[in-house]
């Protein structure tokens, strides 16, 4: 590709774009609990950057209640090893520990803020990062994997705070296996933090996902207050709509030009995921500034769409722009799978795409 430019113009990378599908990196276990912390995204977010829609009442509620909550967790778990008592068994005078739940939980519908929220409690609690641990549900069960289940648990036995975003509720093996390991992690003393999403249908249903989300880890629900957090999606609050797919010409340049990119058609990009463990999709994408995909077409089967999902959420998590051609994101899922029992993941994922694509249109050259 030719890389003679006119006056004005920014001049195209001589060097080839990275390709996602030449990856296939290794992942330490040491580095999956490392990385349990809010990711890039969401490293400046506090309470007050938080913006309560004046018409939801119910986020500056939530504000208020995370505020005490984290306060709260200053005196909570003593510091030292896996020495840190039970549950404040034995210290019912100590200052600082909570009275009630142990535990919160977010329930809301999608881009409400609820990882927003998640992660300034993280930030606001008084425990070193080492003392604290944030991540998602599929990445703590890819933790689970990576240190089996005893290990996990003397690992994170220590923590004053675990936050769990995008808590799961469509896989009864796994969430029987987080359910367990919280119970653990609570007889530790470990406060703990979660979210989850209600179907954008759903929203009126009051308390539709927490009701799913208490049943579901049932012994452990009555350590956890729910938190009804209303209000619409502000991905799109105010937003144009997502934009269309660009040409494959346009997202070829786009990449050429843009130092860092990445380049692959979509199809074999989905391919090569089936290769790479979802545990190891963040460090796929390390290094790389935008991520450009010709050819998007709707996702064969719900095993693909499944991994494809990990992928946009730490995609998403990273802030790396998508640049696409071909089909738009919301047809990357049947009908059949939307209204299937990985509905929320898929949904979640539109959302999350939708927003990417909206940050790569500054990457494209109009010429």
């Amino acid at each position: 590709m030719s890389s003679s430019t006119t006056a004005g113009e920014s001049p195209i990378a001589e060097a080839t774009p990275l390709s996602l599908c030449s990856r296939e990196p290794r992942v330490p276990a040491e580095r999956l609990v490392a990385e349990m912390v809010p990711p890039p995204r969401f490293d400046s977010v506090r309470f007050s950057t938080y913006i309560p829609d004046p018409n939801q009442p119910s986020q500056t509620e939530a504000v208020q209640v995370l505020e005490s909550f984290a306060a709260g967790l200053g005196g909570a778990h003593a510091v030292g090893g896996g020495k840190r008592g039970f549950f404040g068994l034995g210290r019912p005078k100590a200052p600082k520990t909570p009275a009630g739940p142990r535990g919160v939980y977010l329930d809301g519908g999608y881009g409400v803020g609820k990882t927003h929220l998640l992660a300034s409690l993280w930030h606001a609690t008084p425990a070193e990062p080492s003392l604290k641990a944030f991540g998602t549900f599929v990445e703590l069960t890819n933790l689970v994997g990576a240190l089996g289940f005893q290990q996990t648990v003397k690992t994170l036995s220590g923590h004053r705070l675990l936050c769990i975003d995008e808590f799961e509720l469509d896989d009864p093996g796994d969430t029987v296996l987080v359910s367990t390991l919280l119970g653990k992690l609570v007889d530790a003393g470990v406060a703990l933090a979660a979210t989850s999403n209600t179907l954008p249908g759903k929203l009126g249903e009051g308390r539709f996902a927490a009701a799913d989300f208490l049943r579901e880890i049932q012994g452990l629900s009555a350590h956890f207050r729910p938190l009804r957090i209303d209000g619409e999606d502000y991905r799109h609050r105010g937003l144009p709509e997502a934009p269309a797919p660009f040409g494959d010409e346009q997202v070829t340049k786009a990449a050429y030009a843009t130092e860092g990119a990445s380049l692959d058609g979509f199809p074999q990009l989905l391919e090569h995921l089936a290769k790479v463990h979802p545990s190891r999709y963040g460090a796929l994408t390390d290094g790389v500034t935008a991520v450009c995909l010709t050819d998007v077409r709707p996702v064969p089967d719900q095993s693909t769409a499944l991994r494809l999902v990990v992928l946009a959420d730490r995609l998403y998590d990273r802030e790396v722009p998508v640049l696409a051609s071909g089909l738009p994101f919301d047809q990357l899922f049947s009908e059949e799978m939307l209204k299937g029992g990985y509905r929320k993941k898929y949904f979640r994922a539109i959302s999350r795409l939708t927003a990417l694509a909206r940050d790569a249109k500054s990457i494209v050259r109009t010429d």
